[in-house]
């Protein structure tokens, strides 16, 4: 789905002041520090309105303050920093460019006008779609010369580039002007005790890929079932060591990523001219786009490729859902072989993603069915909701009755389905069968987070070893 910060923020805030939660907007966090015996951190924050200082305690401290976040200075966690991309300018416009997008329907277009005289604010731009059509971000790119502290560009500048970049008189107005940095920055550690660090405030990256708010939502949701087992006395606190050594490595290579589609447009811009000084020179090297000429031919060539190779960016699948875990929260003992992969997703772990069920992978998504045919369900969708799945099948019986027994004697939120001709689920495109990994008999244990926490490859040889094992197994994951 397609939607923006502007329009998400609001939704989120809306649905956990409906589930009792309280939100404090216009309040900074000053300090906090852990109280001595009580294992609480106390945490010291400013109401900026009223200029009134209070504090709070809780039993954990989440830093999802952003990229420049308190948190992470006070803990002092170690970052990696590489040098970054400049700065970049958002411009929030309202108006309307639908019939500019007509016959060509997009959301963020690339502008580039090397035959024109620009601004050192602006020397070039994304155009993205806000809010179709009328709703967009003008997000302008400064040439490195460019001092934004000592000459920051009036409003009426920033309405002529953004008409500019329209090409007619289409009416516009400024909502709003932001700027940010494009970083390449990651935590080395996330957490520190019972603190602990997610979103942007660890992972610091342009948005190339769309990879920035859905990791955070990962960051979030690979910690949140963990954080609800250990307060529930469900799984040990040694569970909550996992968060960071399962989402640091994510980290990095998002990070790596975005960076990386960020420079692959360098190889656009040099086709185009847009590398060259002065106007003329830029004209001139456009035009030789269109020349029947050695030089021409080339100048087509460069392009063509460096467009093709935006498909690492546009097509990414292989770095957006090909994580994998390893872990105290992932159990891979009983594999008989380590993880290996496919050809093609070795070559390019960025655009390939290769779906299975080794532990520490995501859980694929197939389509499953009743006998009697009702709405298709994802595995997906079984899977999850606070609660471990098990997923067996033919011959798997042994599975089903232990993981209630181990539900039941474990206390453990464990739910269980078997997938086969005439079982609980009908595998009826045969997707089930080809990613599953182990025989009819066997068994794959998928976490809350939807991540496969180990598997069996068929049934033991009695009902008693499968409980014993899925116990053990249990206990394991969860450091009990």
């Amino acid at each position: 789905m397609d939607l923006p910060q502007t329009l998400l923020e609001p939704v989120l805030v809306r649905h956990a002041a409906l589930s009792g939660f309280t939100t404090r907007f216009k309040t900074t966090l000053l300090s906090f520090a852990e109280e001595p015996g009580s294992g609480l951190i106390v945490a010291t924050v400013r109401d900026d309105i009223l200029g009134t200082v209070s504090r709070i305690c809780t039993r954990y401290l989440f830093g999802a303050d952003g990229a420049r976040s308190q948190v992470v200075k006070q803990l002092n966690l170690p970052l990696s920093i590489k040098p970054g991309q400049g700065l970049a300018i958002n411009v929030l416009v309202k108006a309307d460019l639908s019939h500019l997008v007509e016959y060509r329907k997009g959301n963020l277009h690339w502008v580039m006008q090397p035959d024109r005289d620009h601004p050192d604010f602006g020397w070039m731009g994304i155009v993205r779609m806000v809010k179709p059509w009328n709703e967009w971000m003008f997000i302008l790119f400064p040439t490195r010369e460019y001092d934004f502290d000592s000459k920051q560009p009036s409003r009426e500048e920033y309405l002529q580039r953004v008409h500019d970049f329209i090409g007619d008189d289409t009416p516009a107005e400024i909502i709003d002007v932001s700027r940010w940095f494009i970083n390449e920055t990651v935590a080395k550690e996330y957490s520190h005790g019972n603190v602990f660090c997610l979103g942007d405030a660890v992972h610091r990256h342009p948005p190339l890929n769309g990879l920035g708010s859905n990791t955070c939502i990962q960051d979030a949701f690979n910690l949140a079932w963990k954080i609800a087992y250990v307060h529930q006395g469900i799984a040990s606190p040694a569970l909550l060591n996992s968060y960071s050594v399962e989402r640091q490595p994510v980290g990095q290579s998002i990070i790596t990523r975005a960076n990386q589609a960020f420079r692959d447009h360098f190889n656009i811009w040099e086709p185009l001219g847009m590398f060259h000084g002065n106007k003329e020179d830029r004209s001139k090297a456009l035009q030789e786009l269109a020349a029947a000429t050695p030089q021409g031919q080339k100048r087509r060539r460069d392009l063509q490729k460096a467009i093709s190779h935006t498909c690492h960016e546009f097509h990414g699948l292989g770095v957006e859902m090909g994580q994998r875990y390893s872990s105290s929260g992932i159990l891979d003992d009983d594999e008989p072989h380590g993880y290996v992969r496919s050809d093609m997703a070795a070559e390019d772990e960025v655009l390939y993603y290769e779906p299975s069920t080794y532990p520490g992978c995501r859980l694929p998504h197939v389509w499953l069915n009743k006998p009697i045919p009702t709405k298709p369900v994802s595995t997906i969708d079984l899977a999850g909701h606070g609660c471990f799945t098990l997923f067996t099948g033919i011959g798997g019986e042994s599975w089903k009755v232990s993981a209630q027994n181990v539900a039941h004697s474990l206390g453990i939120p464990l739910q269980v389905h078997s997938i086969g001709y005439r079982q609980d689920w009908e595998d009826v495109y045969f997707d089930w069968q080809r990613l599953r990994g182990v025989e009819e008999s066997g068994a794959v244990l998928v976490r809350p987070d939807r991540f496969v926490a180990w598997r069996a490859q068929e049934i033991l040889n009695s009902a008693e070893a499968c409980e014993a094992k899925l116990t053990k197994v249990m206990k394991y994951i969860l450091g009990r």
